[in-house]
């Protein structure tokens, strides 16, 4: 496996992120990054962002948590952020990111009742963590993600987005992020964005993302992700959806997601206004105090 490690002065003067880079090895031989933030005894709230972010996603979000005590972890998925990054997209499966993500989380961290907040690919990912580790899991809580068995068809705008990824002779991370928010990015923001990829060579990650994502229903992934839907709609953890009004490609799962999981049962289930995809840019703080309230009242 050939890998890549972006060098730490592309991460010079990132706006409103202070937080020191934190590593720990995972399988393969691959180094993953996250951030911290509160206290180091604080309850876990581990974060996990998506296609084609990093954790630089989360600090307004990671502020109101430390803010109330608990303690922040921001994940940058293998291939994003500070973490390594396999050059060869054949590389990057559904199932090696969910191990990869596993082993930092449980193995490297230790964490237990760990509250899982994911969006877009986080969600993908920590919602099958969940399922298969339910007793390391406090508490869920899904943000404009879902979890695709490929029994159901996709949007139309999400095949666009999938097609445009692929294709794109030069893959303008800045861009994507951008198109998936409601507010318009400082330029500072959409540099902290391109950090992590100093040329093409970097971004396999973000390139064969959506092409994991399960289409049809006998994609590999698909028998994975049916058996933590059957786990996940039984288990009795309280789970939070919170999706904001203006998403295109997931607004769809959050009634689905509220009437289909048993956790969410009785919750008040906040939908954040005047939010697209990225709701941690669009609204950040106000999903972490909804965050912060769903686990200081469960």
């Amino acid at each position: 496996m050939r890998i890549l490690r972006t060098p730490e002065e592309r991460f010079a003067n990132l706006p409103g992120f202070p937080y020191p880079p934190r590593y720990a090895e995972v399988p393969d031989g691959l180094r993953m990054a996250y951030a911290e933030a509160g206290p180091s005894d604080g309850e876990p709230v581990v974060l996990l962002h998506g296609e084609p972010s990093w954790s630089f996603l989360y600090r307004h979000v990671m502020r109101e948590l430390a803010a109330a005590g608990l303690r922040a972890i921001a994940v940058d998925l293998i291939g994003f952020g500070r973490s390594d990054k396999p050059a060869d997209p054949a590389e990057h499966t559904y199932a090696r990111h969910v191990e990869w993500t596993r082993a930092l989380l449980l193995d490297a961290l230790g964490l237990r009742g760990m509250t899982v907040v994911g969006q877009d690919w986080g969600g993908l990912i920590g919602l099958r963590i969940a399922a298969e580790h339910p007793d390391s899991v406090a508490r869920i809580v899904a943000a404009n993600t879902g979890l695709p068995t490929g029994d159901i068809p996709m949007p139309e705008v999400w095949h666009r987005f999938r097609d445009a990824v692929r294709k794109a002779p030069v893959l303008d991370i800045a861009r994507l992020v951008q198109a998936g928010c409601r507010s318009e990015l400082p330029k500072e923001v959409l540099a902290a964005y391109d950090a992590p990829f100093p040329d093409e060579s970097y971004k396999a990650g973000p390139r064969v993302m959506p092409s994991l994502v399960p289409t049809a229903p006998d994609d590999p992934a698909a028998p994975a992700n049916r058996a933590a839907w059957q786990i996940l709609t039984t288990l009795d953890r309280p789970f939070l959806v919170a999706f904001s009004d203006s998403d295109p490609i997931t607004g769809g799962m959050s009634p689905i997601l509220r009437k289909s999981m048993a956790g969410a049962s009785g919750l008040r289930h906040p939908v954040i206004a005047g939010a697209g995809h990225f709701l941690q840019e669009d609204a950040g703080a106000e999903l972490g105090r909804e965050i912060a309230a769903f686990v200081t009242s469960t």
